[in-house]
């Protein structure tokens, strides 16, 4: 048994199902798409992707950086550990799991960036340093804007822009305002538009083929809290879709009703 891992065994056995569906949906050729759930369900996501497609980026939305070993959370919450178990550059840090053979870390540091940090552990800031792992808190984007700051985590770890993007999105990367209904809400995070940016921004890619959607808890708060935060999680998932704000023209104009598009008579116009 390993100490201070909660529900280790349980997480594992369900990672490993994570893991091989994103697979089966990867490789039929589609975009994965999966609603958590806490964050531990990145260590299947990822996991799986990895497996499909080699070397992937991955940008890892969200206000905490969860990478705590089991020596260093306070908590013993997996979810605060998923991208410390996933970066290859990390394993030695781990002592053997029981149930974790179907995962190694295959993941290189270099190509995670984080967006929105801001309630980061003494020991994730020391691992953040000693790797230069490329990490935007929310000062950076005050500093420099949110679609800037997109793209330049993009350029760190994707630099030749060929890679596979993974988008790990925790709701708790937006304001406790923006989205309440949370296990772990931080206030000064993301609004909703900036978080609606970042996807629109790796959709805009087209290398984007994995989305995780996490932390959205319709048990905590009011109904209200519920409904605002199902609301800001539907319009991220949207924008991961490529849904366009701007709106998108039809695909054949000709298969519109026929008075949405009244034909307009010149003749007044060229008479004298």
């Amino acid at each position: 048994m390993v100490e201070n891992m909660t529900a280790l065994g349980h997480i594992a056995a369900c990672q490993k199902e994570v893991s091989d569906s994103v697979i089966h949906i990867l490789n039929e050729g589609r975009m994965c798409l999966t609603i958590g759930g806490d964050h531990s369900c990145g260590i299947g996501t990822i996991d799986g992707h990895v497996k499909v497609k080699g070397n992937i980026a991955l940008l890892w939305v969200d206000a905490h950086a969860d990478l705590n070993t089991n020596a260093t959370s306070s908590t013993g919450n997996i979810h605060g550990m998923p991208v410390a178990l996933l970066a290859k550059e990390l394993s030695d840090y781990w002592p053997y799991l029981p149930g974790m053979d179907w995962q190694q870390p295959r993941l290189s540091i270099r190509n995670i960036a984080y967006i929105g940090l801001r309630d980061i552990d003494s020991y994730e800031r020391l691992v953040i340093d000693k790797f230069s792992i490329t990490a935007f808190g929310m000062e950076d984007v005050e500093r420099y804007g949110i679609i800037e700051v997109t793209n330049m985590a993009l350029r760190r770890i994707d630099p030749n822009n060929n890679l596979p993007l993974h988008v790990s999105f925790d709701i708790d990367s937006l304001d406790a305002l923006e989205a309440p209904s949370t296990g772990t809400p931080v206030r000064g995070g993301l609004t909703l538009r900036e978080g609606i940016q970042i996807m629109e921004e790796s959709y805009r890619t087209q290398r984007l083929s994995a989305v995780d959607l996490v932390e959205v808890n319709p048990r905590l708060g009011s109904p209200s809290d519920v409904r605002i935060t199902l609301e800001a999680a539907k319009h991220i998932i949207r924008a991961a879709s490529g849904y366009s704000r701007r709106g998108h023209s039809p695909e054949n104009v000709c298969d519109l009703p026929q008075q949405t598009f009244p034909s307009v008579s010149t003749s007044a116009h060229n008479s004298k």
